[in-house]
This record gives structure tokens, C-alpha cells and sequence, in this order.
């Protein structure tokens, strides 16, 4: 006679389980290091950014409470898959190789790599590489560029786990020149000690840059996926990531389908 009442009890902690767990505020994973103007710290201490202010718009779209995770890059997909966040919102290129692993929502927005080195130096790209020492951020698309495209070119690739740590090394003369991410780059080189540098040429449409920017998911969350699809094609529609574009990056590079 009490099976059916045990039954019942495990039915309803279950069902509130799995209540408190759609309740719960979502983990956001950024990477731990800064990348303006994508993610960084402001005077606050608290982060923002294209990024951080876009994913709190969706959030709010979506009427669900947010939370900035800050994750190291390099083991940011494991902690997705892990659990440990709910989403990768942090200029993740959609791949086919990332998809093998992580799912993704649609592409919000888009911008291609860039070559930046010292204004001084003539440097014919693709051709003219052979002997220069180009630095590139590991794990991202433009190192999946760089092995595919550059290999042949004579250019030796020095890999680094930051971004800032590649802008630093080119500043102090240890890089002919980067292959960065465009709308980054922009906004390094408005900085005074990057003064005399300048893009030399943008990368070329690649499978390696996949389809655009999206958010990065597990591959069973297919809820939050059609969710935050819904809530990407408000905030385009209604001109709030535009905004918000032009306000940390001071160009539109929202994806509009």
C-alpha cells in the first residue's frame, strides 16, 4: 500500500528538481581573459562589453536570470560539456569541427580576421610571409586559418593561449605581425602605444571562419537553443544589438537573416 505513495513522493521531488533547475539563473562563459571590446573589466571590477551587455539583453528576452562565468578559453568547451556553464558566449566562430562536439545557436555576428603590423614595414600577404614571425591566439579560428592556408608560406606561427599576450609581443617587437580577429584589432589600435600600427590585409572568407559568431551550447539542450534563436532574432529585429554594436565596436556587425 505505500509503493504508490513512494511513487508519487519521488514524482513530485523530480518535477521540483527539474523546476528549481529551469529557475536557475544561467551560467554565462566568457573567457577569464580580457577581449575588449568583446568581454572585459570595467572600472567597476564588473564585466561588459558587446558580448556581456548582449547576453544580458537576451536574457532578458528570454525572461530568465544571467550570470557572467568567467572560464579559461583554452578548457572553455569541456566546461560546457561538463556542466559547469550553460552557454559560450565569447566570439566563438561556428565550426565544423566545434560542432562535432557542442551545438550552436545562429550566427549574431560576423566579422573576418585581420593582419596588423607596424606601418613601416611593406608586407605583401599572402605572398610575402616567408621568414616573418606572425603571432595568432590558439583554439580560434584564425589559427585554424593560419595551419590550413599559411603553412606553405614560409611564416613561422607562434601560438599563444591570450590575445593580449600576442598584442604585447607584436608592441615589443618579438612579432613581425598578427592575424586577429578585425573588430579587436580596430580597437588595439586605437591605443597610444599602438599608434604606428595598421591592418595590412583581411583574411579571406574560409570554411575555417564557419558560418558567423554563436553562442555555443550542449548538444541535448535543444530548449535553450530555440530560446535564446527567439531571443537573438528580437534583439537584431528590434535594433538592440545593433546598438550595442556600434556602441562598444562602433560598427554594425549583427548578423541579419
Amino acid at each position: 500500500m505505500k509503493l504508490p505513495l513512494m511513487i508519487a513522493t519521488a514524482a513530485a521531488t523530480l518535477s521540483l528538481g527539474l523546476t528549481a533547475q529551469a529557475d536557475a539563473p544561467l551560467k554565462v562563459g566568457i573567457s577569464g581573459e580580457p577581449y575588449p571590446p568583446f568581454t572585459y573589466r570595467a572600472a567597476s571590477g564588473d564585466w561588459t562589453g558587446f558580448e556581456v551587455e548582449l547576453a544580458k539583453r537576451l536574457c532578458d528576452a528570454m525572461g530568465r536570470d544571467c550570470e557572467i562565468a568567467p572560464t579559461g578559453w583554452s578548457g572553455i568547451i569541456p566546461s560546457l560539456n561538463a556542466g559547469r556553464i550553460d552557454m559560450i558566449m565569447n566570439s566563438m566562430s561556428i565550426t565544423e569541427q566545434r560542432q562535432r562536439v557542442i551545438d550552436f545557436t545562429r550566427p549574431y555576428y560576423f566579422t573576418p580576421g585581420a593582419y596588423v603590423a607596424a606601418e613601416e614595414r611593406e608586407i605583401a600577404i599572402p605572398d610575402g610571409l616567408d621568414g616573418l614571425i606572425m603571432g595568432v591566439q590558439s583554439a580560434t579560428t584564425n589559427a585554424t586559418y593560419a595551419r590550413r592556408e599559411l603553412r606553405d608560406s614560409g611564416v613561422d606561427i607562434r601560438l599563444y593561449d591570450q590575445a593580449e599576450q600576442v598584442n604585447n609581443d607584436l608592441l615589443a617587437g618579438r612579432l613581425d605581425l598578427v592575424l586577429a580577429d578585425e573588430i579587436a584589432m580596430l580597437q588595439f589600435l586605437e591605443r597610444d602605444e599602438a599608434a604606428s600600427f595598421e591592418v595590412k590585409a583581411t583574411a579571406p572568407r574560409h570554411e575555417a571562419y564557419g558560418e558567423g559568431v554563436g553562442i555555443g551550447l550542449r548538444q541535448e539542450d535543444d530548449a535553450l537553443r530555440e530560446a535564446l534563436n527567439a531571443a537573438i532574432a528580437t534583439v537584431v529585429e528590434d535594433g538592440t544589438c545593433g546598438e550595442l554594436s556600434e556602441q562598444f565596436l562602433g560598427t554594425d556587425v549583427c548578423v541579419y537573416e
